[in-house]
């Protein structure tokens, strides 16, 4: 049994990883970014999962749900899966919340970023992002960025299977009804990456699409683009990713 946490798991893919894993047995952490939507988790709560209030738009919310998370018992799975399409919480839900999550909170055995296909569209430029949120971001360019992290996370910490993970295009609210892809199928691979332990499931490094390695956009695995992407960010939130 592990004990995993699911970011933004209020509905859609979140909300079934996190179902899937309580069904498993699994110790769940569970997020909302407020009140109210943590009260679409009472029944994930009444059988037994542990809930977690952050606003992740707001940095200060993160550090104290980090500091939160460091004073529990040890996790040992993230499923980075919180995100935003479009507007002003772009980066700051997509890139810096998982970024200050992995750099301060206590190393788990593995992590997993929710990507997307989109991140082939994305732009390796970080002069100009804004990742304040004062204007709106780059869905692409967000998912390109934490594609990366997790590439990153997995050549600095060699010992904690770290990957990514496209659930493919589903009927989310964030996806829409007419999404083509099987909406059962989306959340598995994260959680086979959190949990599973045959050995593809405890390599690092990868980009996944049902169960499947996939290639990435080239900057994803460009170290030079990694240090880049890692330096900004720390000289952003003032905190350092080792």
């Amino acid at each position: 049994m592990s004990r995993i946490l699911v970011t933004g798991s209020a509905d859609g893919l979140g909300r079934a990883a996190a179902d899937a894993l309580l069904s498993q047995g699994h110790q769940v952490v569970v997020h909302a970014r407020n009140r109210q939507r943590g009260h679409d988790l009472a029944d994930l709560v009444a059988r037994g999962a542990e809930l977690t209030v952050a606003d992740f738009t707001e940095r200060d919310a993160v550090r104290r749900m980090a500091a939160e998370l460091g004073n529990a018992a040890p996790l040992d799975a993230v499923i980075h899966n919180a995100g935003v399409w479009s507007g002003p919480a772009v980066m700051p839900v997509n890139v810096v919340a998982p970024y200050l999550l992995t750099a301060l909170t206590p190393t788990p055995r593995r992590l997993v970023y929710l990507s997307s296909g989109s991140h082939f569209s994305g732009s390796p430029v970080l002069e100009g992002v804004d990742w304040t949120g004062l204007s709106p971001g780059s869905y692409a360019d967000s998912k390109l960025f934490v594609t990366a992290l997790a590439a990153a996370v997995a050549g600095l910490r060699p010992g904690t299977p770290s990957n990514a993970v496209d659930p493919g295009w589903v009927p989310t609210k964030m996806g829409g009804p007419g999404a083509p892809d099987d909406l059962e199928l989306g959340h598995r691979t994260q959680a086979w990456l959190a949990t599973g332990d045959d050995p593809e499931a405890m390599t690092t490094g990868g980009y996944w699409y049902h169960q499947q390695r996939q290639q990435t956009h080239p900057a994803v695995h460009d170290e030079a683009f990694q240090d880049r992407l890692l330096q900004v960010l720390a000289e952003e939130t003032g905190v350092e990713l080792s």
